[in-house]
């Protein structure tokens, strides 16, 4: 099998991890040798509830005896699609009541985009430097990271950067400006939180000139940051949400979301103007709602300002320069990328999954499912405090 993983599957890196998985069952993946890994990445922060989750396992089940894909997204009432973006509506702001559901969240990025050039008129964007959002064509156009973007350009027109937290860059958002698309919390820049209520000046910057704004939660939404959406954590609506990872426990999903008055342009001139074969599969939000339904009725979400406490008061070591982020979006900040690396191999050999962050090479990603219990998190430090301690010796 390893030899037809390099020989007949893409690639996205030169060195990929490449374990042989079995099999993944709560909090921890096995691999074909029966090896053990604590999971301290969640799929990218994708498996909510940890692996095979027999909720959202049952949920699947129950919907595939059912029917699986029956119609293009819209068309037929489909119950799983209906339900999923009721109980979002039901859990987020007032204005943010209508849901728009795609295969991932690079997608709803694209749609979310689509979205406020056609409800404004305009067509400039504004986007962060070093944020993320997909890596779609579009996706890609607002994430302002060249070592990302410079072999795939052109990219679409009418884009601006703004470096995150910068208030003198506000003045860029103008009249001309049809929305500013940011990450709530910055995620391969670094887990960087937003400071001095910047994501509120940013609103009312928009609000003044008329143009949206639009949050990526695709990583910090779903109650990894102490609320079941990150801007919750700061004070501010947005005009927009785009989410996914966490969203479908598992499973590929993606959602833009925004108000019943500003959805409705997509319905003409022209019609059909965001149009989806599989977004929305019937089997996708039969476990996107199994999943959010039961993390609601958890008290999940408040612990993960728990467990981020106790990563913090766990992972000291004179190798860790801070640890940004909130709740279980966290990264260990370290004095190079080299030790970086160091710590996150060490750790897969010791059973300990761990993985880089986009564009921060220092930094070090924690973000387990949020069923990680007390005693996984602190062995889980235990063990990057055991790499970081044969690294010191490696060097003196």
């Amino acid at each position: 099998m390893n030899k037809d993983f390099f020989k007949y599957q893409a690639q996205t890196s030169a060195n990929p991890l490449a374990i042989e998985i079995l099999k993944a069952n709560g909090n921890y993946i096995y691999d074909i040798k029966g090896k053990k890994y604590l999971d301290f990445i969640a799929g990218v922060s994708a498996n909510t509830l940890g692996h095979n989750n027999p909720i959202i396992s049952q949920a699947i089940k129950n919907q595939i005896d059912a029917y699986t894909h029956v119609m293009v997204y819209g068309e037929f009432i489909q119950k799983p699609q209906v339900q999923l973006a009721k109980l979002l509506a039901q859990n987020l702001p007032r204005p943010l009541n209508t849901v728009y559901v795609t295969n991932s969240g690079t997608e709803a990025t694209e749609g979310a985009i689509k979205l406020a050039k056609r409800y404004t008129g305009r067509f400039e964007i504004i986007a962060a430097k070093n944020g993320y959002h997909g890596n779609t064509q579009g996706a890609m156009s607002v994430c302002g990271a060249e070592q990302q973007n410079s072999a795939f350009r052109p990219l679409i027109p009418g884009i601006k950067f703004i470096t995150f937290n910068n208030e003198i860059d506000l003045a860029k958002i103008t009249t001309q400006t049809a929305a500013v698309i940011l990450e709530t919390i910055q995620g391969g820049a670094g887990f960087i939180e937003p400071k001095n209520n910047y994501l509120q000046k940013v609103k009312a910057k928009c609000k003044k000139v008329g143009a949206l704004l639009i949050l990526d939660e695709i990583q910090s939404g779903i109650g990894r940051t102490g609320k079941l959406f990150g801007f919750e954590n700061y004070n501010v609506t947005p005009d927009i949400i785009v989410t996914g990872k966490g969203l479908g426990g598992g499973m590929p999903i993606g959602a833009f979301i925004a108000s019943h008055k500003m959805m409705s342009v997509l319905k003409e001139h022209p019609k059909l103007g965001h149009i989806t074969t599989f977004g929305g599969h019937p089997v996708i939000t039969a476990a996107a709602f199994a999943t959010l339904s039961t993390l609601l009725k958890s008290n999940l979400i408040n612990e993960t300002l728990v467990k981020e406490t106790l990563i913090r008061k766990t992972l000291v070591h004179p190798l860790i320069k801070e640890i940004r982020g909130k709740g279980l979006m966290l990264a260990a900040m370290v004095e190079t990328s080299e030790i970086a690396s160091k710590v996150i191999l060490k750790s897969l050999e010791k059973g300990l999954l761990l993985f880089w962050l986009l564009f921060e090479g220092k930094a070090i990603r924690i973000t387990p499912p949020l069923t990680i219990s007390e005693p996984e998190l602190i062995n889980g430090c235990k063990i990057i405090i055991e790499c970081l301690n044969e690294i010191v010796i490696e060097k003196y």
